[in-house]
């Protein structure tokens, strides 16, 4: 019986011209675009400068943050209040601005003061400029020193070397952290939309009452609706496997036989969420924006785009009923750092509770009506 249910699946979904190719280009291209629009690197950012020192110290200073490759110097100001003006009219997003005497103070006193005034309505790109700079001013400041240093042989200077290793990603490239969790998106986009939309579009189609009338047991009706998008959201994940190879060059760290462990358990919980809205609605845009309303909450709560940890602790506590959220750790834990299944314990039990409970809720709540 399940063999035939299956085939009425299949037919079904490949009878849809629209709906194979949306499963082939959907995970390409948001592989494609999204890790170059959902990067969190700030560059070419906007820098006004006003030297009002004009000395050999400040030039080098100039030049440092120009060469760094995050700024873009559009003007040098003769005063402030002409710098600000370009914030106001939005042509600048920093000030840098150097005060008279900024070389004799750092000669004769050891210390100089610098002023950055930065444009913060879009807080991000205003707060890591300014970290950015702060850092560059700082780097620029210890360089001086060791020249000093350096011109005094006899001197002996205490000094403190840090050398920083960046585990996992030596690199710090935005593209190996957002790749992984983009996958888990994807899955959740396409295994979680459609499945919502099945039921009640049988519903609409008027074919669920001539399945109703069948001895068909309801487990095996909703295990036909399950294995079809079991199947299809392997297929995608694959296909994102490929673009990731092809196009990054990224490659997991860990096994993809862990991922695609854990991928069965995640596309069974999400699908059965997707049956349990579908079973509830009566029209297919009733279920679209039901489904719609749940998966920008929990696609935003997930940690794709800010850390969990970074959040409010009341919504921390709601993350805990998120599958994104663990799915999403097991692709970066996997994909960054090797992860094998003895290390996500708590991962597997939260997604094969999520994959339970909804799919029972789907079975039970599913009514055979004449």
């Amino acid at each position: 019986m399940i063999k035939f249910l299956l085939e009425k699946e299949f037919k079904q979904i490949f009878r849809n011209k629209f709906l194979p190719r949306t499963i082939l280009m959907f995970p390409v291209m948001v592989l494609l675009v999204f890790p170059l629009a959902a990067n969190f690197e700030i560059k070419n950012i906007n820098l006004c400068v006003v030297d009002n020192d004009h000395s050999d110290y400040s030039n080098q200073l100039v030049q440092k943050v120009i060469s760094s490759g995050y700024y873009k110097l559009t003007s040098i100001a003769g005063n402030s209040k002409k710098a600000l003006n370009q914030i106001e009219m939005d042509e600048a997003d920093i000030i840098l601005e150097i005060p008279a005497n900024f070389e004799k103070d750092l000669v004769r006193e050891q210390a100089a003061h610098l002023l950055i005034s930065a444009n913060s309505v879009n807080g991000t790109k205003g707060g890591l400029g300014s970290a950015y700079l702060t850092g560059i001013v700082t780097d620029f400041s210890s360089e001086v020193r060791e020249k000093w240093v350096q011109s005094v042989a006899s001197a002996k200077f205490p000094a403190i070397e840090i050398i920083s290793q960046n585990r996992f990603n030596p690199h710090l490239s935005y593209k190996i952290y957002m790749i992984p969790a983009l996958m888990v998106m994807v899955l959740t986009m396409l295994c979680g939309f459609l499945p919502a939309l099945n039921i009640v579009g049988e519903k609409e189609a008027g074919t669920m009452e001539q399945i109703n009338v069948t001895p068909i047991p309801k487990f095996v009706f909703i295990l036909s609706k399950l294995l079809p998008y079991w199947i299809m959201g392997f297929a995608v994940l694959t296909i994102a496997f490929g673009v990731a190879f092809l196009v990054y060059g990224l490659i997991p760290a860990g096994s993809l036989g862990t991922i695609y462990f854990f991928a069965a358990l995640y596309i069974l919980g999400i699908s059965g969420f997707g049956l349990v809205i579908s079973n509830y609605s009566n029209t297919m845009q009733q279920a679209m924006f039901v489904m719609y309303f749940f998966m920008l909450i929990l696609i935003l709560m997930s940690g794709l785009f800010t850390p969990v940890n970074s959040m409010a602790e009341w919504a921390q506590y709601i993350t805990v009923f998120n599958p994104l959220k663990y799915f999403m750790q097991v692709m970066r834990l996997v994909y960054l750092k090797g992860s094998g299944i003895t290390e996500l314990g708590t991962q597997f039990i939260a997604l094969f509770c999520f994959a339970l409970f909804f799919n029972l809720w789907a079975i039970l709540n599913y009514r055979k009506t004449v």
